[in-house]
């Protein structure tokens, strides 16, 4: 009985016209010859004639043929062959066809049946190929969910009405701001090119730049405080945040908001720090971790207020964190730069539960800076090469701090060469001027007005406005032949002083007095961090604060507040590769992830289907890619596609 298919209970109707077939019959697939048994397994075929009665081929089925009275029929169409399945039934009596369907012309069962079942089974021809962001868009997004980022912003800013919550659309604004920064309006057509389309239960009709402006008005400076207070406690004790130091420094970012707009008292005329005078800017205060420089606290103020006043402001702000967040540890050193030195705000230090690094200016302290080379000790052995160290005892704002002052050698070539260069400018400047007023005395340029010593005297002052410019070159201004007379002199032993006495060195001080001269110099290091942390939100391609297209204060506090989040999910991001051996730049990585594709092929709906199938699928990735995919598990956020 091998390679046997028996059919049972089906009448099958040859080509010969009149008369059908009610036998049971075998079908000797080696033999290709029909012969009748009497016993036989119950399993059900279609069987195939020609003309001549033989059998042309057999193929098992399954529910659809089971039923009695169940037949096979050919229609002739137009000198044409064609068959139907079909199943007759007696209604009231009278015989009635209840179901049937189309098997199609002879060869086309031929082929059907022929053909190996992964052809036959073959999806058709795609229709298109719908690619989206997947790799950063999932890691980040995970990183959120972790955080229970949207949960904590509902929280304290519950959802009014239907349709998505605020902690959704602050969310989305997020992510994008980590990514792909762009205005609210052209959020929704970003939200439909990533995996965030899938995943999260929003449609881009949702995100209009309406929808999120009057979600945006119902987070108060209350509310962001709350939000950020409670989302720092749960990083800082699910993800492990060493707080042994902290740093604090302030920044300030430019805007484009009109001159006569009257709505934003943050948006102000001041120094701004990207060199943008005729524009107004908002000040951004940052405290961030050395570790990994993970945002803990943020505060916007006027533009025009400077460092030292802002940190004084915050100092009762900084110690709720601080208890906040530290559960029980006992010292924690916040680190600041020279630019937030006041003596309230070491007073304010004094007071709170913070110890302190700090740095001095060097030029008010002469003293510090004449001490012999001799009297330096260095710390090659001590793993910082090309370092050497003073140490003492010196009154700072009238309290007695211990003091270091260090030189490496390495910040002393780098400035050396920086200032060599301005010299050279100057140089070429001061050697073209003379030539031009010579040239005026000669008779040999005649047009133009003539120069006034006045104003040859403003244009040399306004070339030697740089940092040391007026100590290194001697300059003198007469009057010759009706003609300003230039003349100039580099003043070799001041350079010489400027060598010996600042370049390359630093005066650093602190209250931790036990702490060994490596680790105050080390702590003091780790003030790069908030520096990083603010040159990646000035960035225009990564967690930019710019374009902010927001004018009022309430809306401009939002934005920086979805800023300095987006900081906090990239820089979790990099902390969380570092502890699995993958160590890259914030850009880096995003760039890397962000070549991760999602592709879903669409297909046209099949026979008896209403909507199309789609199948997902990655794009090729690198080894850095798939490395980054595989640390970061995001086969997970794949595997809910299919």
């Amino acid at each position: 009985m091998e390679n046997l298919l028996i059919y049972n209970k089906i009448s099958i109707s040859p080509e010969r016209q009149g008369g059908t077939l009610s036998l049971p019959f075998m079908y000797d697939l080696q033999n290709m010859l029909p012969s009748q048994i009497e016993k036989y397994p119950k399993i059900p075929f279609i069987a195939i004639f020609d003309s001549q009665r033989k059998f042309l081929l057999t193929k098992q089925i399954a529910s659809c043929m089971t039923y009695n009275m169940a037949s096979i029929t050919k229609k002739m169409i137009r000198g044409k062959p064609y068959y139907y399945a079909r199943e007759c039934k007696r209604v009231n009596g009278k015989p009635k066809i209840v179901w049937q369907r189309y098997l199609g012309r002879p060869e086309d069962i031929i082929n059907a049946m022929t053909r190996g079942p992964s052809e036959a089974e073959a999806m058709p021809k795609p229709k298109e190929a719908v690619i989206v962001e997947f790799g950063a868009v999932a890691a980040l997004y995970d990183l959120a969910k972790r955080l229970e980022l949207s949960e904590h912003i509902d929280r304290h800013v519950p959802k009014q009405g239907q349709g998505p919550t605020v902690g959704e659309y602050l969310l989305v604004a997020i992510l994008n701001r980590c990514v792909a920064p762009c205005s609210k309006s052209s959020i929704a057509t970003w939200f439909q090119s990533t995996l965030l389309r899938r995943i999260m239960a929003l449609n881009s009709g949702q995100l209009s730049s309406q929808r999120f402006w009057e979600n945006m008005d119902r987070v108060t400076r209350q509310a962001i405080e709350s939000i950020e207070r409670d989302i720092t406690i749960q990083m800082v004790r699910d993800f492990t945040i060493d707080l042994k130091q902290v740093l604090f420094d302030g920044t300030n970012f430019f805007t484009f908001i009109d001159t006569f707009n009257d709505r934003s008292t943050l948006a102000q005329r001041g120094k701004s720090k990207e060199g943008r005078r005729a524009l107004r800017i908002v000040g951004l205060a940052l405290l961030v971790s050395a570790d990994f420089h993970v945002p803990l606290f943020h505060r916007t103020y006027p533009g025009n207020q400077a460092d030292a006043p802002t940190f004084s402001s915050l100092t009762e702000e900084l110690v709720s964190r601080y208890r906040e967040i530290t559960h029980g540890a006992e010292h924690v050193t916040i680190i600041f730069d020279k630019g937030n030195n006041s003596k309230d705000n070491l007073q304010a230090i004094e007071e709170s539960p913070y110890h302190f690094i700090g740095s001095l200016v060097p030029t008010q302290h002469p003293d510090l800076l004449a001490i012999p080379a001799r009297m330096f000790r260095p710390l090659d052995e001590e793993g910082l090469p090309g370092v050497q160290v003073y140490r003492c005892q010196r009154e700072v704002f009238k309290a007695q701090r211990t003091v270091l002052v260090t030189y490496n050698e390495n910040l002393f070539v780098a400035q050396s060469r920086t200032l060599l260069r301005e010299i050279a400018k100057r140089q070429t400047l001061l050697r073209q001027l003379q030539h031009q007023l010579r040239r005026h005395r000669d008779g040999k340029i005649r047009r133009g007005s003539s120069p006034t010593q006045e104003g040859l005297s403003k244009k040399v002052q306004g070339w030697l406005r740089a940092r040391h410019m007026k100590e290194l070159f001697q300059v003198a201004i007469s009057q010759s032949e009706g003609v300003p007379k230039l003349a100039y002199r580099f003043d070799k032993r001041a350079w010489e002083r400027l060598q010996t006495t600042l370049l390359g060195k630093t005066i650093l001080f602190t209250d931790n007095d036990t702490w060994s001269d490596v680790k105050i110099i080390r702590g003091y290091r780790s003030q790069h961090h908030v520096e990083t942390a603010f040159r990646r939100m000035k960035d225009c391609h990564h967690i930019a604060l710019r374009p902010q297209y927001h004018w009022t204060d309430q809306k401009i506090e939002v934005h920086v507040f979805c800023c300095v989040l987006a900081l906090m999910l990239c820089s979790l991001l990099r902390r969380e590769l570092h502890r699995k051996g993958i160590d890259r730049s914030i850009p880096d990585l995003l760039d890397e992830l962000g070549g991760i594709r999602e592709v879903g092929i669409l297909y046209p709906p099949q026979e008896g289907q209403e909507v199309p199938t789609i199948q997902i699928a990655l794009s090729q990735m690198s080894d850095e890619q798939r490395t980054l995919y595989k640390a970061l598990n995001l086969e997970r956020y794949c595997s809910q596609a299919v």
